[in-house]
């Protein structure tokens, strides 16, 4: 097991306080690469490790996200956790609308719902003005204002997959990711229209330097596949 993975894991028990196994050593790198999760479980994840601290103002994520799970079915897409909060979490809810917490009450977009096709979705947030939103298909949703200035926390685990939740003792299958995701990149800064619409049809846009897909560090625990994208 390698230095960066021994010290995670160390990072990770100490966040939860319970015990979250890594099962793997860290792997470096999906280009051309898709994570699929096949069964509902309460064990599998991929624990990825940013570039950055994740004291954050203000970000851009997008990844292309595709679930034959049924609309009803709570699904997590990104969670990101500190000792003590949900930093930020963005969900799939049970009546089919988007969401986005930091720590404490979220906000809820009526999107387009997600399939078995790839679906290619940004979110961006910045503090200033608490400007946030949602882009399907490099198509904006309305803007809604959400929590101006706030502060993101560092020195949390960003799980896909689980939504890791100290106060409920572990992991949840019926809040677990079912299905594939690919091309997951976060800035810590809003990107532009031109370049979020660059993004979603391929074209060459700045790294990611929270989370480019190309250089990611990540961990693999359970039934998480790698699979080629093709």
């Amino acid at each position: 097991m390698s230095v960066n993975t021994v010290r995670f894991a160390v990072g990770v028990l100490g966040v939860f306080g319970w015990s979250l196994t890594i099962s793997s050593a860290t792997q470096v790198g999906l280009s051309d690469k898709v994570l699929v999760f096949p069964y509902e479980t309460d064990f599998s994840f991929v624990a990825m490790i940013p570039q950055k601290e994740m004291g954050l103002r203000a970000f851009t994520l997008c990844m292309r996200v595709a679930t034959e799970l049924p609309e009803e079915r709570q699904i997590i897409l990104f969670a990101y956790r500190t000792a003590d909060y949900d930093e930020l979490n963005v969900w799939r809810e049970q009546d089919g609308r988007i969401s986005f917490y930091m720590s404490g009450d979220g906000t809820f977009f009526h999107l387009p719902p997600l399939t078995t096709f790839r679906t290619s979705l940004c979110l961006t947030w910045e503090s200033r003005t608490g400007l946030t939103a949602f882009w399907v298909e490099g198509k904006r949703s309305t803007y809604q204002v959400y929590k101006p200035g706030h502060s993101i926390r560092p020195k949390g685990t960003v799980l896909l997959g689980q939504d890791p939740d100290k106060h409920l003792g572990g992991l949840e299958a019926v809040q677990s990711f079912v299905g594939e995701i690919t091309d997951l990149n976060m800035w810590d800064f809003v990107l532009s229209r031109s370049m979020i619409q660059a993004w979603h049809y391929g074209h060459k846009v700045p790294k990611g330097n929270i989370f480019d897909w190309g250089n990611m560090e990540y961990e693999l625990n359970g039934n998480v596949m790698v699979v080629d994208d093709d």
